[in-house]
């Protein structure tokens, strides 16, 4: 049995605006990641940097511009490696509705638990970015 976690919002900008966070390093860098890089293109590899010993690596599975974009770990905590996680939106009336998922977890334990915690908090700071420009300094980051 696999294990998934799901939030959906909305944040008040535009679909190409939040599509543009979520995707490029210069924005995943002011809300999520330490450093990062990649570009969204189907397989291209992506560095996600929050500590040098926590210096992950997957790959685009899934992007659609402006629509969705999913990424499968290749090497992370060995709880994530065989997880795939993404964002899918919609425009609505007062902006756009991110529908965001981390599916495949192998078990209900703690780091999956703690994970569903933390991107809550880490979405409310991608929200709180785009909404408002707020950057929480990574160190200050959950």
């Amino acid at each position: 049995m696999a294990y998934h976690i799901h939030h959906s919002f909305t944040i008040e900008a535009s679909k190409q605006a939040v599509f543009e966070a979520v995707t490029l390093p210069k924005h995943l860098d002011n809300w999520w990641t330490l450093k990062s890089s990649g570009e969204p293109k189907l397989n291209a590899e992506y560095n996600l940097n929050f500590t040098n010993a926590y210096n992950w690596y997957c790959k685009v599975s899934e992007v659609k511009g402006n629509e969705s974009f999913y990424l499968k770990m290749t090497q992370s905590d060995a709880d994530w490696d065989a997880t795939i996680f993404g964002f899918r939106l919609k425009e609505v009336e007062k902006g756009t509705l991110m529908e965001f998922e981390h599916k495949n977890w192998q078990e209900n334990n703690h780091h999956y638990r703690h994970s569903s915690f933390c991107w809550a908090m880490l979405l409310k700071g991608l929200k709180d970015y785009l909404e408002k420009g707020t950057v929480i300094p990574f160190e200050e980051r959950n």
